[in-house]
């Protein structure tokens, strides 16, 4: 069999399983969307959004780039933000890093790797700002750790300075800003960061709103 056509099989017995266990499921979740998050995740296949979190379709927007980063110039991420805070009116932002995650490792390396390289910049970025720190680690597989939560910890304040996101605290007083960390070996996930609405991190990125 080719291997694709076990993803149509496995659909068509998740279906009856949905269906066996509330007959309604697909006609409930085809409605307007309402979810109260959004989820910024790493695009690594051992790390689905919904699975780890065991919530149901509808409750979850979701985006996911390697290394689920914040970029400031990546128009598809902040559109998957804007509509998320200003249409669906989430009302929590999770960044989601893992542990064991190859793009933080390659950004922690020197090997040319074409395009990627540019999207791995920002993670080099990270490192430089926290190098003090990172170097002071002996122990290399230690120190990869530490980027990793560094990185999510950094991309959870870059969104705190989209204007966007700031105009939300002022007006509506959400969302919540998050930054977790999912441990690959035991399934767990962790909460690393947690900024509250209004509570901007460095003053220098705030924006003034007229009333």
């Amino acid at each position: 069999m080719e291997t694709y056509k076990r993803l149509l099989l496995n659909n068509k017995a998740w279906v009856e399983d949905k269906l066996n266990l509330r007959p309604d499921f697909f006609t409930k979740s085809s409605g307007v969307q309402k979810p109260e998050f959004l989820w910024i995740g790493c695009s690594d296949s051992r790390v689905p959004a919904e699975e780890v979190t065991g919530v149901e379709p509808g409750e979850l927007f979701v985006h996911r780039n390697i290394a689920n980063v914040v970029v400031h110039t990546d128009f598809n991420m902040l559109s998957v933000v804007q509509y998320a805070v200003e249409v669906l009116k989430v009302r929590h932002i999770i960044v989601c890093g893992h542990y064991g995650c190859g793009g933080i490792k390659a950004a922690m390396g020197r090997q040319h790797l074409g395009l990627i390289n540019k999207w791995l910049r920002h993670i080099k970025d990270v490192y430089r700002f926290h190098k003090t720190e990172l170097e002071a680690i002996p122990d290399e597989a230690k120190r990869y750790e530490r980027l990793i939560e560094l990185n999510v910890d950094e991309q959870v304040h870059h969104l705190a300075e989209l204007s966007f996101v700031q105009r939300a605290w002022k007006n509506e007083q959400r969302p919540m800003l998050h930054g977790w960390i999912y441990d690959i070996h035991t399934g767990h996930l962790k909460q690393m960061t947690k900024i509250d609405p209004g509570q901007l991190p460095n003053e220098i990125y705030a924006y003034e709103f007229p009333d």
